[in-house]
Formats: C-alpha cells, sequence, structure tokens
C-alpha cells in the first residue's frame, strides 16, 4: 500500500515536471533557487514587471501592505496570476530579481520573511521547479510602506 502510494507520488511529480521540461536548471537540491538555468533556442521569453504588493488597508494614509512575509505572500500571488493569463505557472519562472528594503519592525530588511512565503510557491513539493534569483536591498521603493518588489522572467515552449 505504502509502495503504490510513494509510486504514485513518483509519477505525478515526473509529469508535473514535464510540462517544464523544455528548461534545464542545476544546484543543489536543498538549495531555495537554481544555480542555473538553460532555456532552449525556441522558446519564448516573458519578461514581467516588477511587482508591488497590495495593501491590506488601503484606506489608510499612507496604506498598510502588512510585514514582509504578508507583502511578499501578495507579490507571489500576483506573480502567479499574471503568469495564469499568458498560459504559464510558478513553474515556468526562469530568472527572479527581489528588492527588499527596510522593515521598519525588524530594523532591517526581512529576508527571512520574504523567504517564508517563497518558499510557500517555490521549490515545493507541489511546484518543484525553483528560478535563478538575485535578492537585492534597496533604501526605498515607490511606494510608501512597501518592502518588497520582484520582478520575473519566465519561458514558454513554443
Amino acid at each position: 500500500m505504502i509502495r503504490t502510494f510513494l509510486t504514485t507520488i513518483a509519477v505525478l511529480g515526473a509529469m508535473a515536471g514535464m510540462a517544464h521540461a523544455q528548461v534545464t536548471r542545476t544546484g543543489a537540491p536543498t538549495a531555495a533557487i537554481a544555480a542555473t538555468a538553460t532555456v532552449p533556442a525556441g522558446t519564448d521569453l516573458i519578461f514581467l514587471s516588477g511587482q508591488l504588493p497590495s495593501a491590506v488597508t488601503p484606506a489608510t494614509t499612507p496604506p498598510s501592505f502588512g510585514n514582509t512575509e504578508t507583502q511578499a505572500e501578495s507579490v507571489f500571488t500576483k506573480i502567479a496570476d499574471l503568469l495564469k493569463t499568458q498560459g504559464l505557472t510558478e513553474g515556468d519562472v526562469v530568472k527572479m530579481t527581489v528588492f527588499l528594503s527596510k522593515d521598519p519592525a525588524k530594523g532591517a530588511m526581512d529576508f527571512a520573511g520574504m523567504m517564508a512565503a517563497y518558499g510557500r510557491h517555490y521549490g515545493t513539493a507541489a511546484q518543484p521547479n525553483k528560478p535563478t534569483r538575485s535578492t537585492v536591498e534597496v533604501a526605498n521603493l515607490v511606494s510608501a510602506g512597501a518592502f518588497i518588489e520582484v520582478e520575473v522572467i519566465a519561458a514558454k515552449k513554443k
């Protein structure tokens, strides 16, 4: 019974990866990001502009966006929704750039908060593909109270 269950899980995992087989990713299995992602010729690249979080209390001035983890969850969800409009999923993301600014409640950028939300979207059992990624600390973002902006590049087989 357990062997059948594990075999089923392995087959489903392999099938989930088939849709993204055109991209070759390398890196340590335990790493949160891919070390490299090779996109073959004949693949469309889709560039998503930087996404900022949605306000959790839009009526306040300035609006509140929540802590870094809340903001990151909002941004990654926005990215997933935008990818879906292009017939893509988070598994199609090959490159990500994360811009983080200081969370005043922490006194510094909250990398752990960003990673908590990131880990729910990338490198999971349901979505095992991890993008290459750079994370950069910035002084401020365009929206007062926003601590994160993320831009991605996705690949789609023609």
